[in-house]
């Protein structure tokens, strides 16, 4: 499920997909860590600390603790994924009038199950339970916990046991949740040029059939590439990396670990700059000027649609 606010997605809990296939997406996250690849699923903070927040889980016959973890969500949680539903709880437990006659609620949550809408209720005999300045931080407790855990536990067990199958180990207590985000969605750091132009790779920039020694230094063409991406605001810088890597972040070992290769594609500049994502590549043409390399490197870069889970 996607939330407009947050641009974060979570477990659709009246999903039709079988638990096997949240247990390969599980799976699919722990390869992204061990194959040092960026995944950038838009996950909010909260799932990769509900990951760890099991008392124990097994692997292989072993028990690992995670217990240093609360296991307990808050409205923090709440409000990385939803924070328009967070701001109206966190109204609900500061009003300081009379809570039953003002807000009129029960332990009643309603919610769309494949398109009809359902009352379910958070404790016993919730429907009958007012909600009061008494016991509105008890339905605030149990709403957040009905969101984020019972409500999608269904599908979140079937995901955490496949992340746990490929990384599940000893080392993994030795992370905190958000060293996990980083491992999989890469940092969100400011981009260091230098340090990607330093690793880039280069093809096809030939002089005499032999191979150009130092492209970044022999190459108008390149240099001019690299100057713009150097002078570009930060938003364009990530935008760029986007169209060229499939994902705006970088690696959480550090740029040197992402290696852009820029290809020289002939002589043609009336074409577009193309990206190919899964191999990190940058295709250039002839552009005989700075300003019309740079021309046709920003609409590449501002139309192209990419690629994103929503």
């Amino acid at each position: 499920m996607y939330d407009e606010d947050s641009r974060l997605c979570y477990f659709n809990p009246y999903s039709f997909e079988t638990s096997d296939q949240y247990y390969l997406v599980g799976a699919l996250l722990g390869l992204a860590i061990y194959n040092s690849t960026i995944l950038d699923v838009a996950l909010p903070p909260f799932v990769f600390k509900k990951l760890l927040m099991s008392s124990s889980t097994t692997r292989e016959g072993a028990q690992h603790s995670f217990a240093r973890f609360n296991n307990q969500h808050t409205l923090d949680d709440l409000a990385e994924y939803r924070p328009a539903l967070a701001e109206g709880l966190r109204q609900l437990l500061s009003f300081e009038g009379n809570v039953e006659e003002t807000f009129c609620r029960d332990f009643v949550v309603s919610e769309e199950r494949y398109g009809q809408t359902i009352n379910i209720e958070l404790c016993d005999n919730g429907a009958s339970r007012p909600v009061t300045n008494s016991n509105r931080q008890e339905f605030v407790d149990l709403y957040i916990r009905h969101e984020l855990d019972s409500r999608v536990a269904k599908q979140f067990e079937p995901f955490k046991r496949g992340f746990m199958t490929v990384c599940g180990g000893n080392a993994l207590s030795l992370f905190q949740p958000e060293e996990i985000e980083q491992l999989i969605r890469g940092s969100d750091e400011p981009l260091d040029v230098d340090a990607l132009k330093g690793v880039a790779t280069y093809e096809n920039f030939r002089r005499a059939n032999r191979d150009i020694a130092n492209p970044a230094e022999e190459v108008a063409l390149v240099r001019w590439f690299w100057d713009f991406f150097t002078a570009a605001d930060p938003k364009m810088q990530r935008k760029l990396l986007s169209f060229i890597t499939g994902s705006d972040r970088i690696p959480a070992v550090g740029a040197t670990s992402l290696v852009i290769r820029v290809v020289f594609g002939g002589m043609d500049d009336t074409r577009y700059p193309v990206a190919r994502t899964c191999f990190n590549s940058l295709r250039l043409y002839g552009y005989r000027t700075r300003e019309e390399l740079a021309r046709r490197l920003t609409r590449a870069v501002m139309d192209s649609e990419g690629f994103g889970l929503r």
